[in-house]
């Protein structure tokens, strides 16, 4: 990048290299497509024909698969990386730099445990910043006195832990994961007495945990006032709490440097209100923070997204900071990172494509999407401001932070700010802060900051910015994708369908890259079809492919060798194993079988009225140890729950089905000597049959409490079984 009229810049753009090779690639799979749909539209059955309804449906799926192939190319076209230049950002004086408000959300204290909570805060107040600028918000949406003594634990502790990280620059800085690594080793006396320290207090907080109650001589902080014997999670006032006031000059560390602000907040909660879930508590989050510190930039992290990089705030100030680019950039969005996914990501939860090429493609259209967390955002743009040609921060303005009110008439001012009834007849939800109605706050919301003219930066540093823990057991990963799939699809079927709300708003490229994640769930019917029909005509020994002699067999060959191909490669590019590639294939035909066709039937339902949204909390917390053992070793879970039930019988029912149809399959092509006919038939169940091993050995192989259970696997022989018969009758 140039650097002119003496402009330095603070970030660097690069496009990704190869593009010539794929847009090649592009080019001959989009031929190989055309002449696939041609051949479905002129070779059909005649009426009366055996197939001919089956051949239809293979053309609509057909039809289907190539739209979306098309809407995901937008994000493959152009890529881009970028660097910051943070020696630059620097060279400021420290007192140029923007105060910055941390919001961290949690909402059980069972599935989000308070001792996972407090290393994630402490992570984040010992960023490489000047800690009088940070202020760290705890939202607690259970209202729960064990996280509220975790979080005054945490106060305490802060004052060693943060001249620890500065002293031996400390990374990762969340004490569990710092500890839990290879600096275990270390025989330095202040490593171990700090060790010690985190230890006796990750104890205590665990020990009140499973009491399940704060034992009352341990209530020593005045806030333990604020809660009653019948206050319970979904019913409670609002409570705020600054456990911690930077302007105070009693709050500093062992060394005398100014502790950051750390403010506990738990909105009120009533049943005859309804809260809006995360996106309720960050708007509270954002009214609260106004008047307590206001800083003009906000980041927001999950309670299980520690910080991973000290350097974080710095590398995104480069981007909003920067005097020629910065001015219309909304937000920075890290990616989300696990530290927990298996060497060959059993479950396909690193998201790797997703996060080196997909995000990067959507940053050169105009960004990436608002995901939830790791990002940090321009208070104004949550706020509800538009974008306008000129605009420029005022980074040295004064924040509320500075005036001279008492924390007692700040707690109060701010309690108001967290009733149910503030909200009543304004604009939050609506025009101001996130957007409520949909189970994919983020994302809606990230979409209308963008259709008001600003634009977003994704930037994946070569050290991660934040690192979680992903689901560990299949059921966790297909509820978890069932609730965001289900919320991308609710928006596409709203008036903020991307395609057409952002028209005029966003280049139609952008578009596009928002609809791959909002016609996730869609691609459920079409996959279902393709997975079933073509192996179910097996057995009539219908052929719905063309022939291996016949010149049409040459598009299909290469269109799925091509896609596949390229599929591979672009994964072993941005990380994954080879046995890690094959485990994503898996998990997408899974989770198109069971979570994007559960997310398609409740917004079906939605749309007539018969369904409601609902969030659910995925757990933050490992499973019993056998469990835990298994998915180290890689080995699928199955214990079924009965919210399982359903998705563990459609996943041995499509298994079962293509075993079958795979063996009459094959018994046809050798007895009648119908190889050719039906060569891509029995490829493409083979294939199936292929990714269903796991599900095989978790029916009938395995002996251990994560196999597919009995009742699962008779109701799935059952029901393969019906299928198979009907077509023959």
């Amino acid at each position: 990048m140039a650097e002119t009229c003496g402009h330095r810049p603070l970030f660097a753009t690069q496009a990704a290299r190869g593009r010539t090779a794929y847009r090649l690639y592009a080019s001959s799979m989009l031929v190989g497509i055309c002449l696939v749909l041609i051949y479905r539209a002129t070779h059909a059955p005649e009426a009366g024909e055996s197939g001919r309804w089956a051949w239809f449906g293979m053309l609509a799926a057909e039809l289907w698969f190539s739209f979306y192939w098309i809407i995901t190319q937008s994000v493959r076209w152009n890529p881009v990386y970028r660097t910051t230049f943070k020696d630059r950002l620097s060279q400021l004086d420290e007192a140029e730099l923007p105060c910055v408000d941390i919001f961290v959300c949690t909402a059980d204290p069972v599935a989000e445990p308070p001792a996972m909570v407090v290393s994630t805060v402490l992570s984040l107040m010992a960023y490489d910043y000047p800690s009088e600028k940070l202020s760290v918000y705890l939202s607690d949406d259970s209202g729960s006195e064990l996280t509220f003594y975790a979080i005054c634990e945490a106060a305490q502790f802060a004052k060693r832990w943060l001249p620890f990280c500065r002293r031996h620059r400390v990374e990762p800085r969340s004490p569990a994961a710092y500890f839990a690594g290879s600096a275990e080793a270390s025989d330095d006396k202040e490593h171990s007495d700090m060790k010690n320290l985190f230890r006796e207090m990750e104890s205590r907080i665990e020990a009140v945990s499973i009491l399940g109650k704060v034992p009352k001589e341990q209530k020593t902080h005045k806030g333990f006032s604020e809660w009653t014997t019948d206050m319970t999670s979904k019913n409670h006032p609002p409570i705020v709490q600054i456990l911690i006031d930077s302007r105070e000059e009693t709050s500093v560390d062992i060394d005398g440097i100014v502790l950051p602000t750390l403010v506990y907040m738990a909105r009120e909660k009533r049943p005859q209100h309804h809260h809006n879930f995360k996106a309720g508590a960050m708007n509270a989050l954002l009214r609260v923070s106004s008047v307590i510190s206001n800083s003009p930039i906000i980041l927001n992290v999950d309670c299980d997204m520690y910080s991973n990089n000290s350097q974080s705030i710095r590398d995104a100030l480069c981007f909003v900071m920067d005097e020629e680019q910065g001015h219309d950039v909304a937000f920075v969005q890290f990616p989300q990172g696990y530290e927990n996914t298996t060497d060959n990501d059993l479950y396909a939860n690193a998201f790797k494509v997703i996060n080196y090429v997909e995000l990067s493609g959507l940053d050169d259209l105009g960004g990436p999407l608002y995901i939830g967390t790791g990002c940090f955002h321009r208070r104004n743009t949550l706020c509800g401001t538009k974008y306008s040609t000129g605009y420029k921060e005022d980074w040295k303005r004064i924040t509320k932070m500075e005036k001279k009110e008492s924390v007692s008439i700040l707690e109060d001012t701010a309690k108001s700010l967290a009733t149910c009834i503030y909200e009543f007849n304004t604009q939050w939800g609506k025009e101001m802060g996130l957007k409520y109605g949909c189970a994919v706050e983020d994302v809606i919301t990230g979409l209308i900051i963008h259709c008001r003219g600003w634009r977003s930066v994704y930037f994946n540093p070569e050290r991660k910015g934040f690192l979680g823990a992903s689901p560990t057991t299949l059921l966790q990963t297909l509820v978890q994708h069932k609730r965001w799939s289900e919320g991308n699809l609710q928006i596409v079927l709203s008036k903020y369908c991307p395609l057409f709300y952002g028209h005029g708003k966003l280049k139609l490229g952008h578009r596009m890259g928002y609809c791959i994640y909002g016609l996730w769930a869609a691609n459920s019917i079409p996959t279902l079809f393709y997975l079933t029909i073509p192996s179910l005509f097996l057995l009539k020994g219908v052929s719905l492919f063309p022939e291996l002699s016949s010149p049409w067999f040459v598009p299909f060959a290469y269109v799925a060798a091509a896609k596949n191909a390229f599929s591979l490669v672009e994964s072993i590019v941005s990380g994954d194993t080879l046995v890690g590639w094959w485990n994503i294939q898996r998990m997408w035909m899974l989770k198109r079988t069971t979570s994007y066709l559960f997310a398609t039937i409740d917004n079906m339902l939605a749309l007539v009225g018969a369904s409601k949204a609902a969030f659910v909390i995925t757990a933050k917390v490992a499973e019993a140890d056998d469990s835990a053992k298994r998915y180290e070793r890689e080995v699928m879970e199955f214990g079924t729950t009965a919210s399982a039930g359903v998705m563990f019988v459609i996943i041995g029912t499509m298994a079962l089905i293509n075993l079958a149809c795979l063996v009459v399959g094959l018994q046809r092509a050798v007895v009648d000597q119908a190889f050719g006919g039906l060569l891509i038939q029995n490829a493409v169940c083979g294939l199936v049959v292929a990714l269903n091993l796991p599900i095989y050995e978790a029916m009938f192989l395995r002996k251990d409490k994560g196999r597919m259970s009995s009742s699962t696997v008779f109701a799935s022989a059952g029901l393969s079984v019906l299928a198979c018969v009907l077509p023959v009758l």
